[in-house]
C-alpha cells in the first residue's frame, strides 16, 4: 500500500483522483473481505461521495490537507451518525447513532474517505477478535490465525492493504497487541489526548482512540488529525499538539543521548523464544543508533493483570447496564415483565465474553467485596503508575515485547479464558498508568509470523515516542514485508 504522503503528491499533482483510489480500495476489499473478514460493514457510497467532493475541491484549486481522499477504517465502537455502530454485539445489531464521534468528524472535516467498519470482540472485550457475534476475523499471514483483539478488523485492514490506516481502541493492548500479531504499527496515546466523545465505553478509565498503519509516519499524521483537546469530553486534556509527521527523523543525532529502558520483568519465564530474540535484536539495533540501553526494574509490572481484571470488569458493569432494553437497542418480544425484558434482553443481546466480564464486575463492586477487590486493584494501579514514574526518571523511553506469543490459531483459546487473558500481559500496565505506547514490527518467527516490540514513553511524549520508532522503523526492513494474501 502506498503510504499517505505519496497519495496525497499523486492526487494534487493529478496523477491519480481520489475516485480512483477509492474505488481500488473498495475493489479489494471486495477480493479480500471474503478470507479475512475485517469488515462488519463497507460504505461505498458515502466512500465515493466524498472521494468525489476531494476531487472537486483539487479541481477548483483548493488546498487538501494530507489525508483527503485517504481511505480509511473505522473500528465498529466509534459512533458513526446514520451509519450502524454494533460493537461487534446483537444488542446492538440495528442501532444508527443519531450523532458522530469527535474523531471521526474531525476525519470527516479532513476529508479522509471512510470505506468500512471494522470487526471487533464485542464491546471490546478480548484479544482474538473471535468474541463478535457476527464473524472471525481471519489473520492476513496466515488465515488459519487470529489478528489479535479487540481491535483485529482494523489491524486486519490495514495488514491486508484493505485500507491505508485505520483507528482501534485500546483498552488493556487492544491496538498494540494485533499490531503485533497483524505486523503493522499500532499506537496507544496518552489517556485524554484523544477525544473518546462517542467511542461506545467499555472502562472508561482506560479506553483510548489511537491509530493503525503500515509506517511509522502514517501513525504519526493519523494522530496528528484526531488528537486535541475536547469540550464534550471531560477526560480531554488541554495540550498543545505539535506535528507529528514534521518532527520524524532517522536518526537520533538531532537531540542529546536517549537512554532507553528494557523493563526487566517483561523478559524470561513464558516469554515465546523467537519473541525475545527478535526483540533482543530490535533492542541492539536501537543501541546502534546510538541510544544507551539501561535495564529497569518496574517490580509491580506482572501486577497489572489481576489489578486489570478487576478494574475492567467493574467499569464494564457500570456502562453495560445501560443496554436493557428501554432506551435503544434490541429489546426481546412480548415479555411478561419489565424485569423479565431486562433479563430475556441481556441474555439474548450479550455474548459470554461480555456476561462473564459483567459477572466478574458486578461482584467486585457489590457491598463486602468492594474494598477487599475494587479498592485493592486501585491501589496496586498506584503501585504501577509510580513504578513508570520512577523508571522515568532514569530514561527516557522503556521497551519491551508487544504480546509474549506470536498469532495463534483460530478457537485454540477460546475455551480457555485466563490462557487468552494473559496475551495482554505486556500491553495492560501501560493502561493503567495512562502512558503512550507503540507497536512497531520488529522481526519473524520460524513460522512466518509477525512480532511486535512495544516503546512506551512519558505522559504525552508522543512525540519522541514516535521519533524513536520511526528512526528504528527506518534502519530495519520489517515494515516492508507484505502478507502474500496482499501480492
Amino acid at each position: 500500500m502506498v503510504s499517505i504522503r505519496e497519495l496525497h503528491r499523486q492526487l494534487i499533482r493529478k496523477e491519480r483522483s481520489a475516485i480512483e483510489i477509492t474505488k481500488e480500495t473498495l475493489e479489494r476489499i471486495e477480493v479480500i473481505e471474503p478470507k479475512v473478514n475485517s469488515y462488519l460493514s463497507v460504505t461505498a457510497d458515502l466512500a465515493l461521495e466524498t472521494a468525489k467532493q476531494v476531487d472537486a475541491k483539487i479541481a477548483a484549486g483548493e488546498e487538501i490537507g494530507l489525508l483527503a481522499g485517504i481511505p480509511i477504517a473505522i473500528k465498529d465502537n466509534l459512533c458513526t451518525k446514520g451509519i450502524r455502530t454494533t460493537c461487534g454485539s446483537k444488542i446492538l445489531e440495528n442501532f444508527v447513532p443519531p450523532y458522530e464521534s469527535t474523531v471521526t468528524q474531525k476525519l470527516k472535516s479532513a476529508g479522509a474517505v471512510m470505506v468500512g467498519k471494522t470487526n471487533l470482540d464485542e464491546f471490546a472485550m478480548g484479544s482474538s477478535t473471535e468474541n463478535s457475534a457476527y464473524k472471525v476475523t481471519a489473520n492476513p499471514w496466515d488465515l488459519q490465525r487470529v489478528p489479535g483483539g479487540s481491535s483485529g478488523g482494523s489491524a486486519a485492514a490495514v495488514a491486508a492493504r484493505e485500507c491505508v490506516v485505520a483507528l482501534g481502541s485500546d483498552t488493556g493492548g487492544s491496538i498494540r497487541q494485533p499490531a503485533s500479531l497483524c505486523g503493522v504499527v499500532g499506537m496507544k496515546p496518552t489517556y485524554g489526548l484523544v477525544s473518546r466523545y462517542g467511542l461506545v465505553a467499555f472502562a472508561s478509565s482506560l479506553d483510548q482512540i489511537g491509530p493503525l498503519a503500515n509506517s511509522v509516519e502514517d501513525a504519526a499524521i493519523l494522530l496528528g488529525a484526531i488528537a486535541g483537546h475536547d469540550p464534550q469530553d471531560s477526560t480531554s486534556l488541554k495540550v498543545e499538539i505539535p506535528d507529528y509527521a514534521k518532527l520524524l527523523r532517522p536518526n537520533f543525532h538531532s537531540r542529546s543521548r536517549l537512554r532507553i529502558g528494557i523493563i526487566k520483568e517483561t523478559f524470561g519465564q513464558g516469554l515465546d523464544t523467537a519473541v525475545e530474540e527478535a526483540v533482543k535484536k530490535g533492542i541492539e539495533q536501537l543501541q546502534d543508533l546510538g541510544a544507551e540501553i539501561q535495564i529497569i526494574s518496574c517490580p509491580r509490572f506482572r501486577y497489572g493483570l489481576p489489578a486489570y481484571y478487576i478494574i475492567a470488569p467493574s467499569e464494564a458493569s457500570a456502562n453495560l447496564a445501560r443496554y436493557d432494553g428501554v432506551k435503544y437497542g434490541l429489546r426481546v418480544e412480548d415479555p411478561d415483565s419489565l424485569l423479565e425484558m431486562y433479563e430475556k434482553t441481556r441474555a439474548e443481546g450479550f455474548g459470554s465474553e461480555v456476561k462473564r466480564r459483567i459477572m466478574i464486575g458486578t461482584y467486585t463492586l457489590s457491598a463486602g467485596y468492594y474494598d477487599a477487590y475494587y479498592l485493592k486493584a486501585q491501589k496496586v494501579r498506584t503501585l504501577i503508575k509510580r513504578d513508570f514514574e520512577s523508571a522515568f526518571e532514569k530514561v527516557d523511553v522503556l521497551v519491551c515485547p508487544t504480546s509474549p506469543i506470536t498469532a495463534f490459531k483460530a478457537g485454540e483459546k477460546t475455551t480457555d479464558p485466563l490462557s487468552m487473558y494473559l496475551i495482554d500481559l505486556m500491553t495492560i500496565p501501560v493502561n493503567l498508568a495512562g502512558l503512550p505506547a507503540i507497536s512497531v514490527p520488529c522481526g519473524f518467527d520460524g513460522q512466518g509470523l509477525p512480532i511486535g516490540m512495544q516503546l512506551i514513553g512519558k505522559v504525552c511524549r508522543e512525540d519522541l515516542l514516535l521519533q524513536v520508532a520511526h528512526a528504528y522503523e527506518q534502519s530495519t526492513n520489517w515494515h516492508l514485508k507484505n502478507p502474500s494474501l496482499t501480492r
